[in-house]
């Protein structure tokens, strides 16, 4: 399958992290690329009807958040866990570029 970034500003994200996160990043990238729908936990958990959570446990807890779109997976948003619920503020911003790839 594969994987493309929605934006820039979650490349960025990603850069900005320590580099045994991003290696825990790009180990959860692979297994999305290789299995792809079949992904679960505790790799990946469904959020909302076609939002999905990359799940990347560490020192930082990471959580991006992507979607299938068409034969392809598209990373939508990321942000550090801080509490155990995702913030609000987060899982919107990830819902606004979901409905902007979809047209909705």
């Amino acid at each position: 399958m594969r994987i493309d970034f929605f934006d820039d500003v979650l490349v960025k994200f990603i850069k900005s992290l320590e580099k045994q996160t991003i290696a825990k990043i790009m180990r959860e990238i692979d297994l999305l690329e290789k299995f792809g729908h079949r992904l679960d936990m505790p790799h990946s958990k469904k959020i909302f009807h076609n939002l999905f959570e990359l799940r990347v446990r560490g020192i930082q807890e990471v959580r991006i958040f992507y979607t299938f779109f068409g034969e392809r997976a598209v990373l939508l948003h990321g942000f550090i866990k801080k509490s155990r619920k995702i913030p609000p503020r987060e899982r919107a911003l990830a819902m606004r570029k979901l409905n902007r790839l979809t047209g909705i």
